[in-house]
């Protein structure tokens, strides 16, 4: 690294910072990262500080005076809308007498999709940049720091640094130079590929399923999914996370990474899938329904988007948290990571115990899911 002084600063939200030089940071690959998603999440009303998101990005100027590095960091004043859950921490610290919140949550709001969280225009500034998160950690006498979904790539820098490790599952899809759906169907056994066949005709019955992307979605076909997303929200989180103006946001200023799937009955829009796209994964985000159709979820967010992934030649499809459902869908169990800075010295030691021996179960828990899925054996 130079020997020239690097400077770090705390700005006041993503959109306070210019999109070319967040962009220069964060790259193009994942869509998630990009300064167009998360200034949204913000100006849409979603991720703010009343919703207890604080949006204070963290960045590391280079010796030329711009951003070397970013990471996109939030004050929580809760763990909702994280996906890793620590509500057990928090208890304990609190039972001994501790404030668990506000911590600091290096992640992007509601979306548990891996990806960079080192936002990095210079790698070498990596370090200067996990150690400005500890300083902000510090200074301003938070419980800890948190580091969700954060890429594999990046692990082995928070490991330098001595932060904790935590693994966790979700099943991701991988294209294997599939010519279609049919082609991937062969790599299953027998009896998978039938039961994949009968579900998709059951789902589709009477049903028609439209792919929109770009210019194609329209504030109706917003109307419609909204009402699918709100049904769905409040039945896993008590309410949605995100406003009716973040899906407006999102297809007018980055339509290009959208892909919405729609299931119609005559023309009315009952089902849909909302995905983005990103260089390599077609990532599946959420979804809802206004009619309950058996197998229609595992069509709309599965099926239909292993044949977007195959049509657009992406490698992956990565279809969100949870879900060993998807398992014999021919979706893979994969290891998530995150990395953790708790300053206090027995708090620290309490929370590696636990770390340990929940990777453990994890490893175990994959090496069994591993064993159940359909491929032919041999093939």
């Amino acid at each position: 690294m130079s020997s020239q002084p690097i400077t770090a600063r705390i700005a006041d939200g993503v959109a306070s910072i210019p999109t070319a030089e967040w962009d220069a940071c964060a790259g193009s690959g994942n869509p998630f990262v990009s300064h167009a998603f998360l200034s949204i999440l913000e100006r849409s009303g979603s991720a703010t500080a009343r919703a207890g998101w604080r949006a204070l990005p963290i960045i590391v100027n280079g010796c030329d005076g711009r951003a070397a590095a970013i990471a996109p960091a939030y004050v929580k004043a809760h763990s909702q809308g994280e996906y890793v859950f620590d509500h057990g921490w928090a208890d304990a610290w609190e039972q001994a007498g501790g404030n668990y919140y506000p911590k600091l949550q290096v992640a992007v709001p509601f979306t548990p999709v891996p990806g960079p969280r080192l936002l990095l225009r210079d790698p070498a500034v990596a370090p200067s940049l996990i150690a400005a998160i500890e300083a902000v950690t510090d200074q301003n006498q938070l419980s800890s720091a948190h580091v969700t979904f954060v890429d594999e790539d990046q692990l082995h820098w928070f490991e330098a640094a001595g932060w904790l490790m935590r693994a966790g599952t979700q099943f991701h899809w991988r294209n294997h130079g599939y010519a279609g759906f049919e082609d991937f169907l062969a790599a299953l056994s027998s009896r998978k590929r039938k039961a994949i066949r009968k579900e998709r005709a059951a789902a589709l019955e009477g049903l028609t399923v439209r792919h929109l992307a770009g210019a194609e979605i329209t504030e109706a076909h917003w109307d419609a999914f909204w009402t699918f997303y709100q049904d769905t929200g409040s039945r896993k989180w008590g309410r949605p996370y995100l406003t009716r103006e973040f899906f407006s946001m999102l297809g007018a200023e980055i339509a290009d990474k959208v892909l919405l799937i729609l299931a119609e009955r005559d023309g009315v829009a009952i089902a849909g899938a909302l995905n983005l796209i990103g260089e390599e994964a077609l990532y599946g985000r959420y979804w809802g329904a206004t009619e309950e159709v058996p197998f229609l979820h595992f069509e709309l967010c599965y099926y239909q988007a292993i044949d977007a992934a195959i049509a657009r030649g992406l490698a992956r499809v990565e279809a969100g948290a949870q879900g060993e459902h998807k398992l014999a869908r021919g979706y893979a169990p994969v290891t998530t990571w995150s990395a953790h800075y708790i300053p206090d010295p027995g708090f620290r030691r309490a929370v590696a115990d636990f770390l340990r021996r929940e990777r453990e179960a994890v490893t175990r828990e994959q090496e069994w899911l591993g064993e159940m899925m359909p491929f032919r054996r041999g093939g």
